[in-house]
């Protein structure tokens, strides 16, 4: 990319408004740390090497077109490790849930632990469409795009860490 890197790309993609919805896939031959957090916090919704078989990234690039969040497994191991290793935070960032209901808590710290919608669903005793509507209004008061960084958002509250 003559112009600029794909974290860059996936930046102005992301804050374009008028490519609402648009979701971006990273395909890349660095396997490093600081691309995976560059790319994340940039508005990627997935992470990719290009070492990932043709099946494989097919797959990916339906389960980001879906809304839903994708990491290289190396990676994945490596951001595990890496929370892994991080000190429990001393207190929670309330802050940031400003407006976002105790039953929308709930069903974030789900997300958080990777729940899909339908297991929610039937943790908390929900119908599937009601979980898919809060975790719309989640994802709209945080402002966020996908539940990629609804996972983020709920480590980074406190309301999910590491060992819980």
């Amino acid at each position: 990319m003559p112009e600029m890197n794909g974290i860059d790309a996936t930046r102005l993609i992301s804050e374009d408004s008028a490519l609402g919805g648009v979701r971006v896939l990273i395909l890349t031959t660095f396997d490093l740390d600081e691309y995976v957090y560059g790319a994340l916090r940039a508005g990627a919704s997935g992470f990719l090497l290009k070492d990932t078989p043709p099946a494989e990234l097919l797959s990916a690039i339906r389960v980001v077109a879906g809304g839903e969040g994708l990491l290289s497994p190396s990676v994945t191991r490596r951001l595990i490790y890496e929370f892994a290793r991080r000190p429990l935070p001393e207190r929670p960032v309330p802050r940031r849930l400003d407006g976002v209901t105790e039953r929308e808590k709930e069903v974030l710290t789900l997300v958080g632990l990777g729940l899909s919608n339908n297991e929610i669903a039937a943790h908390l005793g929900l119908s599937l469409a009601t979980v898919k509507t809060h975790v719309g209004r989640i994802l709209a008061k945080l402002g966020v795009r996908d539940r990629a960084q609804l996972v983020i958002v709920a480590y980074e509250t406190g309301l999910v860490a590491v060992g819980l």
